[in-house]
């Protein structure tokens, strides 16, 4: 099985993989982001992703061939072997193809696209039940297969990319609009949501996109394209001033300030007072330090006070970040 990760977290994943499965466990490094992991069921593996007992690996798919980049097989060859690892012929794939350079690996894509689509199969790059999965390094080309479900992301290694629009208000927009969609998260229609350090604006607009009405909680300006929303409540002052004075009940918060994992994590406790039971809470837990992993269990087991922790990981764009869904216990 092949697991990737950022390549500044790969010894954490390695960590936290012989944590879950014994330090007997047999891993390899294959690039600078991709790991080799053998005598492992994907779907146990996923499920620990899914639950946060692993939180530094991003995409899992189980590997069926690997080639010397000057020794590639024609399309038409390549196609057949993926096409027999699988008990029933499908009708659509979704092909994903990387890198560990600059390049997009576009050229593999249409390789493979065209040769299934010469036995019929249609190829997408997302939304199919199976995934076919090419990474090309350096001196190797690695094929996978797994099925969506078990592969924690539906982008090309966990690579989410997302598309820039002019009314973008922060980068920071990537990183819950990615856990939005990697996790599958539903915010309640017509729902109240509390922003902390919501300054220029970012999240709040990605959560207004989603239908709720929104506090937004920092001292800083918001962007000025936020200021005539009626459903934005801009309050230009501290967390903790702002709890003190609040009466609102919220159906989420979302955190994505400056702070240590700890004290993030607190932030949210005291968050958590304003916030109905089984409201949904974001929070991102800044990396950092010669024990990122530490640092990051650390601050979830303080969220689990007064949280269940549904997922934690770190995505494509957290960069050194882990970001944590829960629900108000």
């Amino acid at each position: 099985m092949l697991f990737s990760v950022a390549a500044d977290s790969y010894e954490s994943a390695v960590r936290e993989i012989r944590a879950e499965f014994g330090r007997d466990v047999r891993i390899e490094r294959v690039s600078g982001d991709l790991g080799r992991v053998v005598g492992l069921a994907v779907e146990e593996f996923a499920e620990a992703c899914d639950a946060g007992r692993i939180i530094f690996v991003r995409h899992l798919t189980i590997e069926v061939a690997s080639f010397r980049v000057d020794d590639l097989p024609p399309g038409y060859e390549l196609a057949e072997l993926i096409l027999a690892e699988l008990r029933d012929y499908p009708k659509a794939l979704a092909v994903q193809a990387w890198t560990d350079g600059a390049s997009t690996g576009g050229s593999y894509y249409h390789l493979l696209q065209d040769a299934l689509a010469d036995r019929g199969v249609t190829v997408t790059r997302s939304d199919q039940e199976v995934v076919v999965s090419c990474f090309v390094g350096r001196r190797a080309v690695l094929l996978g297969l797994n099925r969506l479900e078990f592969s924690l992301s539906d982008w090309p290694g966990g690579r989410m990319r997302l598309a820039r629009s002019e009314d973008r208000v922060s980068r920071s927009e990537f990183k819950l609009e990615e856990a939005i969609a990697t996790f599958g998260l539903e915010l309640p229609a017509g729902g109240k949501a509390l922003d902390l350090g919501a300054s220029p604006g970012g999240w709040t607009r990605i959560l207004r996109q989603h239908g709720q009405e929104v506090w937004s909680v920092d001292p800083g300006a918001l962007d000025p394209r936020l200021r005539g929303d009626r459903r934005i409540h801009h309050a230009a002052t501290t967390a903790g001033r702002f709890f003190a004075e609040n009466r609102v009940r919220f159906d989420v918060v979302v955190n994505d300030m400056r702070m240590d994992q700890v004290m993030s994590a607190r932030m949210m406790l005291d968050a958590g007072a304003h916030l109905r039971r089984g409201g949904l809470a974001v929070v991102t837990l800044k990396g950092g330090g010669k024990n990122p992993l530490d640092g990051a269990r650390r601050g979830m087991d303080v969220l689990r006070q007064e949280y269940d922790v549904l997922h934690a990981r770190q995505l494509h764009h957290n960069r050194n970040e882990i970001t944590v869904v829960a629900r108000k216990l």
